[in-house]
């Protein structure tokens, strides 16, 4: 096998629960391969170097093996090697997150008047 579609790789690898995640990530322009904006049906090869954005956090991996199975999370953490730089990020915005707390979040103490709706619709572009 000489490349694979990198949507079904980064299902595969376990970046996203689903295929379809994999691809909308891709159309927004989440997952670069080789500093190049990656489309759903690139081929990803050995030795490549990704940019993956999900709420996992951000990494930057090089591509290990190929696959189109999805396995178990251990096989998956085979696939790739995630790099140094990118491991002591996601550590600084982990401790970052735990340092700022849980966010504060207060219920309104009632039902939204009809002019509150409004407002709400307005503000979401429903209307």
């Amino acid at each position: 096998m000489t490349g694979t579609r990198i949507d079904k790789w980064l299902w595969a690898a376990r970046f996203f629960k689903t295929r379809e995640q994999a691809s909308k990530a891709c159309d927004m322009n989440r997952i670069t391969s080789n500093n190049v904006a990656a489309k759903p049906a690139r081929e990803v090869r050995i030795g490549d170097m990704l940019h993956i954005k999900n709420e996992g956090g951000e990494f930057e991996i090089e591509v290990l093996t190929l696959s189109q199975q999805r396995g178990s999370a251990a096989i998956a953490q085979t696939l790739y090697r995630e790099t140094e730089s990118s491991k002591e990020a996601r550590r600084k915005a982990a401790e970052e997150r735990r340092l700022l707390g849980p966010i504060a979040f207060t219920a309104p103490s009632k039902r939204p008047s009809k002019r509150d709706r409004r407002l709400i619709h307005s503000f979401r572009g429903d209307y």
